[in-house]
């Protein structure tokens, strides 16, 4: 893409945001004047490229400007104080915030992971806006990889199928995601990645023929009955089909979903009417129906997935949705960062709900000093399946799929949790360990009597939130127990090696060990 096709589709900008996007371009062209790419191109073919996917997303004039400048800072002469007097505040403070998403030293692999992880959930707390710049950065990257060495293409490669494509996913921005997913594993699995795309093109002739039949009849039904609607088939992507034949033990010709029909409606009642049509049309396959409508995902997506069995015996999935939940699909938070004239803030009074992840994130990142521990925890918290379950006032509560009813407890309110003495699920009394499943109905029963949190329940609990709550009670309350429990630890371990506890708890050796291993020792 040139600069002038881009400023083509930037005709919805006022005049005084055209004029910052051009200045922007023409500021970052002249800093990166003479550097080159690995593809041999121009560098400021790079923030073209990210500012096109953030044009694709619709972001505001200042975050394209931001795109043109966010290498300017890192790689020039130029300082964040030059940005902001030449483009402003905003601007400056988008920039900046790029600028240190990737500025740090660090001890070890593991540790420059967490690090940037930290860094991007209080960037993204600050303004959303910073990591949407930071995904657009990261997926033109990809598509430059082949640039790179085979070892830089994997390390790259596993970074964004294990960090960035997730963080998309719970933005919702999926047409981001399933690029970065589909990108990581070409490079990380290169044969695999080829025999699927071969085996999905031998069998496509075939399924659009299927599809294309499924979409001919449901068209003319819907406007029988006068529902307007868009009707297409959209192709699943080639890492979710591998994960699928990975997760269930299939080989390629056993999935029959390789292509959902998609249908955009004009209005929710028009979604569950279609629906009505679509189960009267096609055999529905028990327990294959989601409704994301009435229960939306955690990164806002909402639909309705129904599989059905084809003429020829085949299933196929069928998703329904209206126009607004398409967009809110393709482009997420995005969607909904629509900044008001001179307001700086997000359209939509539910925008600080819909990041109440990141909230919790923000609050349990500083209790996990360890790096493995809080890459354990953001694999299991951030990424993973969710379950939703209720209260028994009908309130929704998402949790990680595999939690219990203790995590529950936790994340209704830590006293809650302290206090826990039992559980309930479906008016049932249940042990503590018991897994929740989706729509469950958990009531936490308590007792002032309690004498807080057992030490057992930090086996099977799985959220980081429960985990460091149990922890923090036993630091805060248990304290005299834990130096008994630790000097009893300590003196069998002496006696297996033949030694005198009492003269070595004496001497400064623990000390020494102790400065060792953690540098608090020291101060």
């Amino acid at each position: 893409m040139t600069i002038s096709e881009l400023m083509e589709k930037l005709h919805k900008a006022s005049p005084e945001g055209i004029k910052l996007v051009e200045k922007a371009y023409s500021f970052a062209e002249e800093a990166h004047r003479g550097q080159l790419r690995n593809s041999g191109e121009e560098y400021i073919q790079h923030p073209l490229e990210v500012a096109k996917i953030l044009l694709e997303l619709e972001m505001d004039e200042a975050t394209i400007a931001a795109a043109f400048l966010h290498d300017v800072v890192e790689d020039t002469h130029y300082t964040n104080e030059d940005i902001e007097r030449e483009f402003g505040s905003q601007v400056a403070i988008l920039v900046d915030g790029v600028t240190k998403l990737g500025r740090i030293e660090y001890k070890s692999k593991e540790e420059l992971q967490v690090e940037n992880l930290r860094k991007m959930f209080l960037a993204m707390a600050k303004d959303i806006r910073v990591i949407l710049i930071k995904l657009a950065d990261r997926l033109h990257n990809m598509r430059t990889l082949k640039f790179h060495s085979e070892k830089k293409q994997k390390e790259i490669a596993l970074e964004t199928l294990e960090i960035f494509a997730p963080l998309a996913n719970r933005l919702g921005i999926f047409r981001i995601k399933w690029e970065l997913e589909d990108l990581s594993f070409r490079y990380l699995k290169p044969q695999e990645y080829y025999d699927l795309s071969e085996g999905i093109a031998l069998k496509r002739a075939e399924r659009e023929v299927q599809i294309n039949e499924v979409i001919s009849q449901l068209s003319k039904r819907l406007a029988e009955v006068g529902i307007k609607a868009d009707i297409s088939g959209r192709p699943k992507h080639f890492y979710s089909i591998y994960r699928k034949m990975i997760n269930q033990h299939r080989e390629l010709s056993e999935i029959y979903d390789l292509t959902a029909v998609r249908v955009i409606v004009d209005s929710v009642n028009d979604c569950y009417g279609a629906l009505g049509i679509i189960h009267t049309m096609w055999k529905p396959l028990p327990g294959r129906f989601k409704d994301y409508i009435a229960m939306p995902k955690p990164n806002m997506y909402q639909s309705l997935h129904t599989t059905l069995v084809g003429a020829h015996g085949e299933p196929f999935e069928i998703q329904i949705r209206t126009w607004e939940m398409h967009r809110t699909a393709e482009y997420g938070i995005a969607a909904h960062w629509k900044y008001k004239e001179g307001a700086g803030k997000p359209v939509g009074g539910n925008f600080e709900q819909k990041l109440s992840w990141l909230r919790q994130m923000l609050e349990w990142q500083h209790d996990s000093p360890d790096a493995g521990e809080f890459m354990e925890s953001l694999k299991i918290d951030l990424f993973a399946d969710t379950v939703f379950v209720f209260t028994p006032k009908g309130d929704v509560v998402e949790l990680p799929a595999g939690s219990c009813p203790v995590d529950f407890a936790y994340r209704v309110h830590t006293d809650v949790g302290h206090r826990c003495v039992g559980a309930k699920i479906n008016s049932r009394i249940v042990p503590l360990e018991t897994k929740l499943a989706n729509g469950d109905i958990v009531e936490i029963l308590t007792s002032k009597q309690s004498n807080g949190p057992s030490r057992d329940w930090l086996s099977f609990v799985k959220t980081s939130q429960a985990k460091n709550r149990i922890r923090g009670w036993f630091k805060k309350e248990k304290r005299e127990e834990n130096i008994v429990r630790g000097r009893e630890g300590i003196e069998r371990e002496v006696r297996k090696l033949g030694l005198d506890p009492a003269q070595v708890l004496k001497s400064d050796l623990l000390l020494k060990i102790g400065k060792s291993y953690n540098p608090v020792f020291d101060s």
